[in-house]
């Protein structure tokens, strides 16, 4: 059996530094995206209005 004489033999103390660095340097949290279907509804909307508009013009004029 052969003995290992390095000082630094600490598998505890590399888990416990890892954890470590891993509490203390989150990984970067990805930016919430905006729902589209608020916009698309928005963009259907204002079509619907303008189509309204013109349809009261050319059947008033």
């Amino acid at each position: 059996m052969t003995q290992n004489n390095e000082p630094n033999m600490d598998p505890a103390g590399t888990t416990q530094h890892f954890r470590r660095f891993v509490d203390e340097n989150p990984a970067p949290e990805e930016p919430a995206r905006r729902p589209i279907m608020p916009l698309v509804l928005a963009g259907v909307g204002v079509l619907l209005v303008i189509a309204i508009i013109v349809a009261l013009v050319l059947a008033f004029a």
